[in-house]
């Protein structure tokens, strides 16, 4: 897992950066494992735009990933890394031992013929699933569940890890990759070890081309616009628009709090706002 670079030749080369793909080891997916991925363009049901600057791009099948890892105590044996194009993480084709298959994402250091099992007496290797209160304090994790048989939810994409902090009546800490320390119930499952493709922060894209492939569209700033366009619109030369940061109806998109769901703040033992 290392980054290539190019020679000069042209600008966009001067800075571009792709991953060298040495870890995988397939380029086909395993079709049953696969589906349509419908695009939306960022439109809803009523084909007004909600989600702005999407649409375009490659082609893509989803890759159905096992979040739960629901089957107790039956080994597999890993057959494949591959690239998966609608995550940032890499993904690995699993075969149990009655021949069912099934993609779960790769953990750094999982190879090729590995075995992976979900159990409460597991071995602390990358790729096993316990439940969070039969593994060891200080163990790195990932994919963890926060409701109980729904599957992983959270520390999934390329590179997170969390961390086991302490256990306390029937509750497991855990150190989440934004520095935040949240209890979860400790009969969830986990999955040991970090996620893998960890170069994938430092990937440059190089040109405006690469990111249509990705199905990013433009973006415009709003300080360019006129003021009928954009709060931070008008003014003479580069000006800010003579107020903070904010969308285009005048919220804050800087520094704002987003959170909004006091069921779940107890749950929360320290913030990651906290200095």
């Amino acid at each position: 897992m290392a980054l290539k670079s190019f020679n000069p030749l042209t600008p966009v080369l001067r800075t571009k950066t792709v991953s060298d793909f040495a870890e995988i080891t397939t380029d086909k997916p395993f079709k049953a494992l696969t589906e349509g991925k419908k695009r939306t363009g960022g439109r809803n049901a009523q084909g007004r735009i909600t989600s702005r600057r999407r649409g375009g791009g490659a082609k893509q099948a989803y890759r159905k990933i096992d979040f739960r890892r629901d089957r107790l105590d039956v080994p597999a044996v890993v057959e494949t890394i591959e690239y998966d194009p609608n995550r940032t993480a890499r993904i690995a084709l699993i075969k149990f031992i009655d021949g069912q298959r099934r993609y779960i994402l790769a953990p750094l250091g999982l190879k090729v013929g590995a075995k992976v099992i979900t159990s409460a007496t597991a071995p602390i290797e990358p790729g096993n699933v316990m439940p969070l209160e039969k593994i060891p304090l200080g163990t790195q994790i990932h994919n963890i569940e926060l409701t109980s048989g729904r599957g992983g939810q959270i520390v999934r994409s390329a590179g997170g890890v969390a961390e086991v902090a302490s256990r306390e009546d029937g509750y497991v800490t855990v150190k989440l990759p934004s520095g935040e320390y949240r209890r979860v119930l400790g009969r969830n499952y986990a999955t040991i070890g970090q996620v893998g493709n960890l170069e994938h922060e430092n990937i440059s894209l190089g040109s405006a081309g690469r990111a249509r492939h990705m199905g990013r569209r433009p973006k415009v700033r709003g300080v360019v616009m006129n003021p009928v366009d954009h709060p931070m619109g008008g003014g003479e030369g580069k000006t800010s628009g003579g107020r903070q940061p904010v969308s285009p109806w005048g919220k804050k998109a800087k520094g704002g709090r987003t959170r909004n769901n006091k069921r779940t703040d107890k749950f929360i033992v320290r913030s990651r706002h906290a200095k």
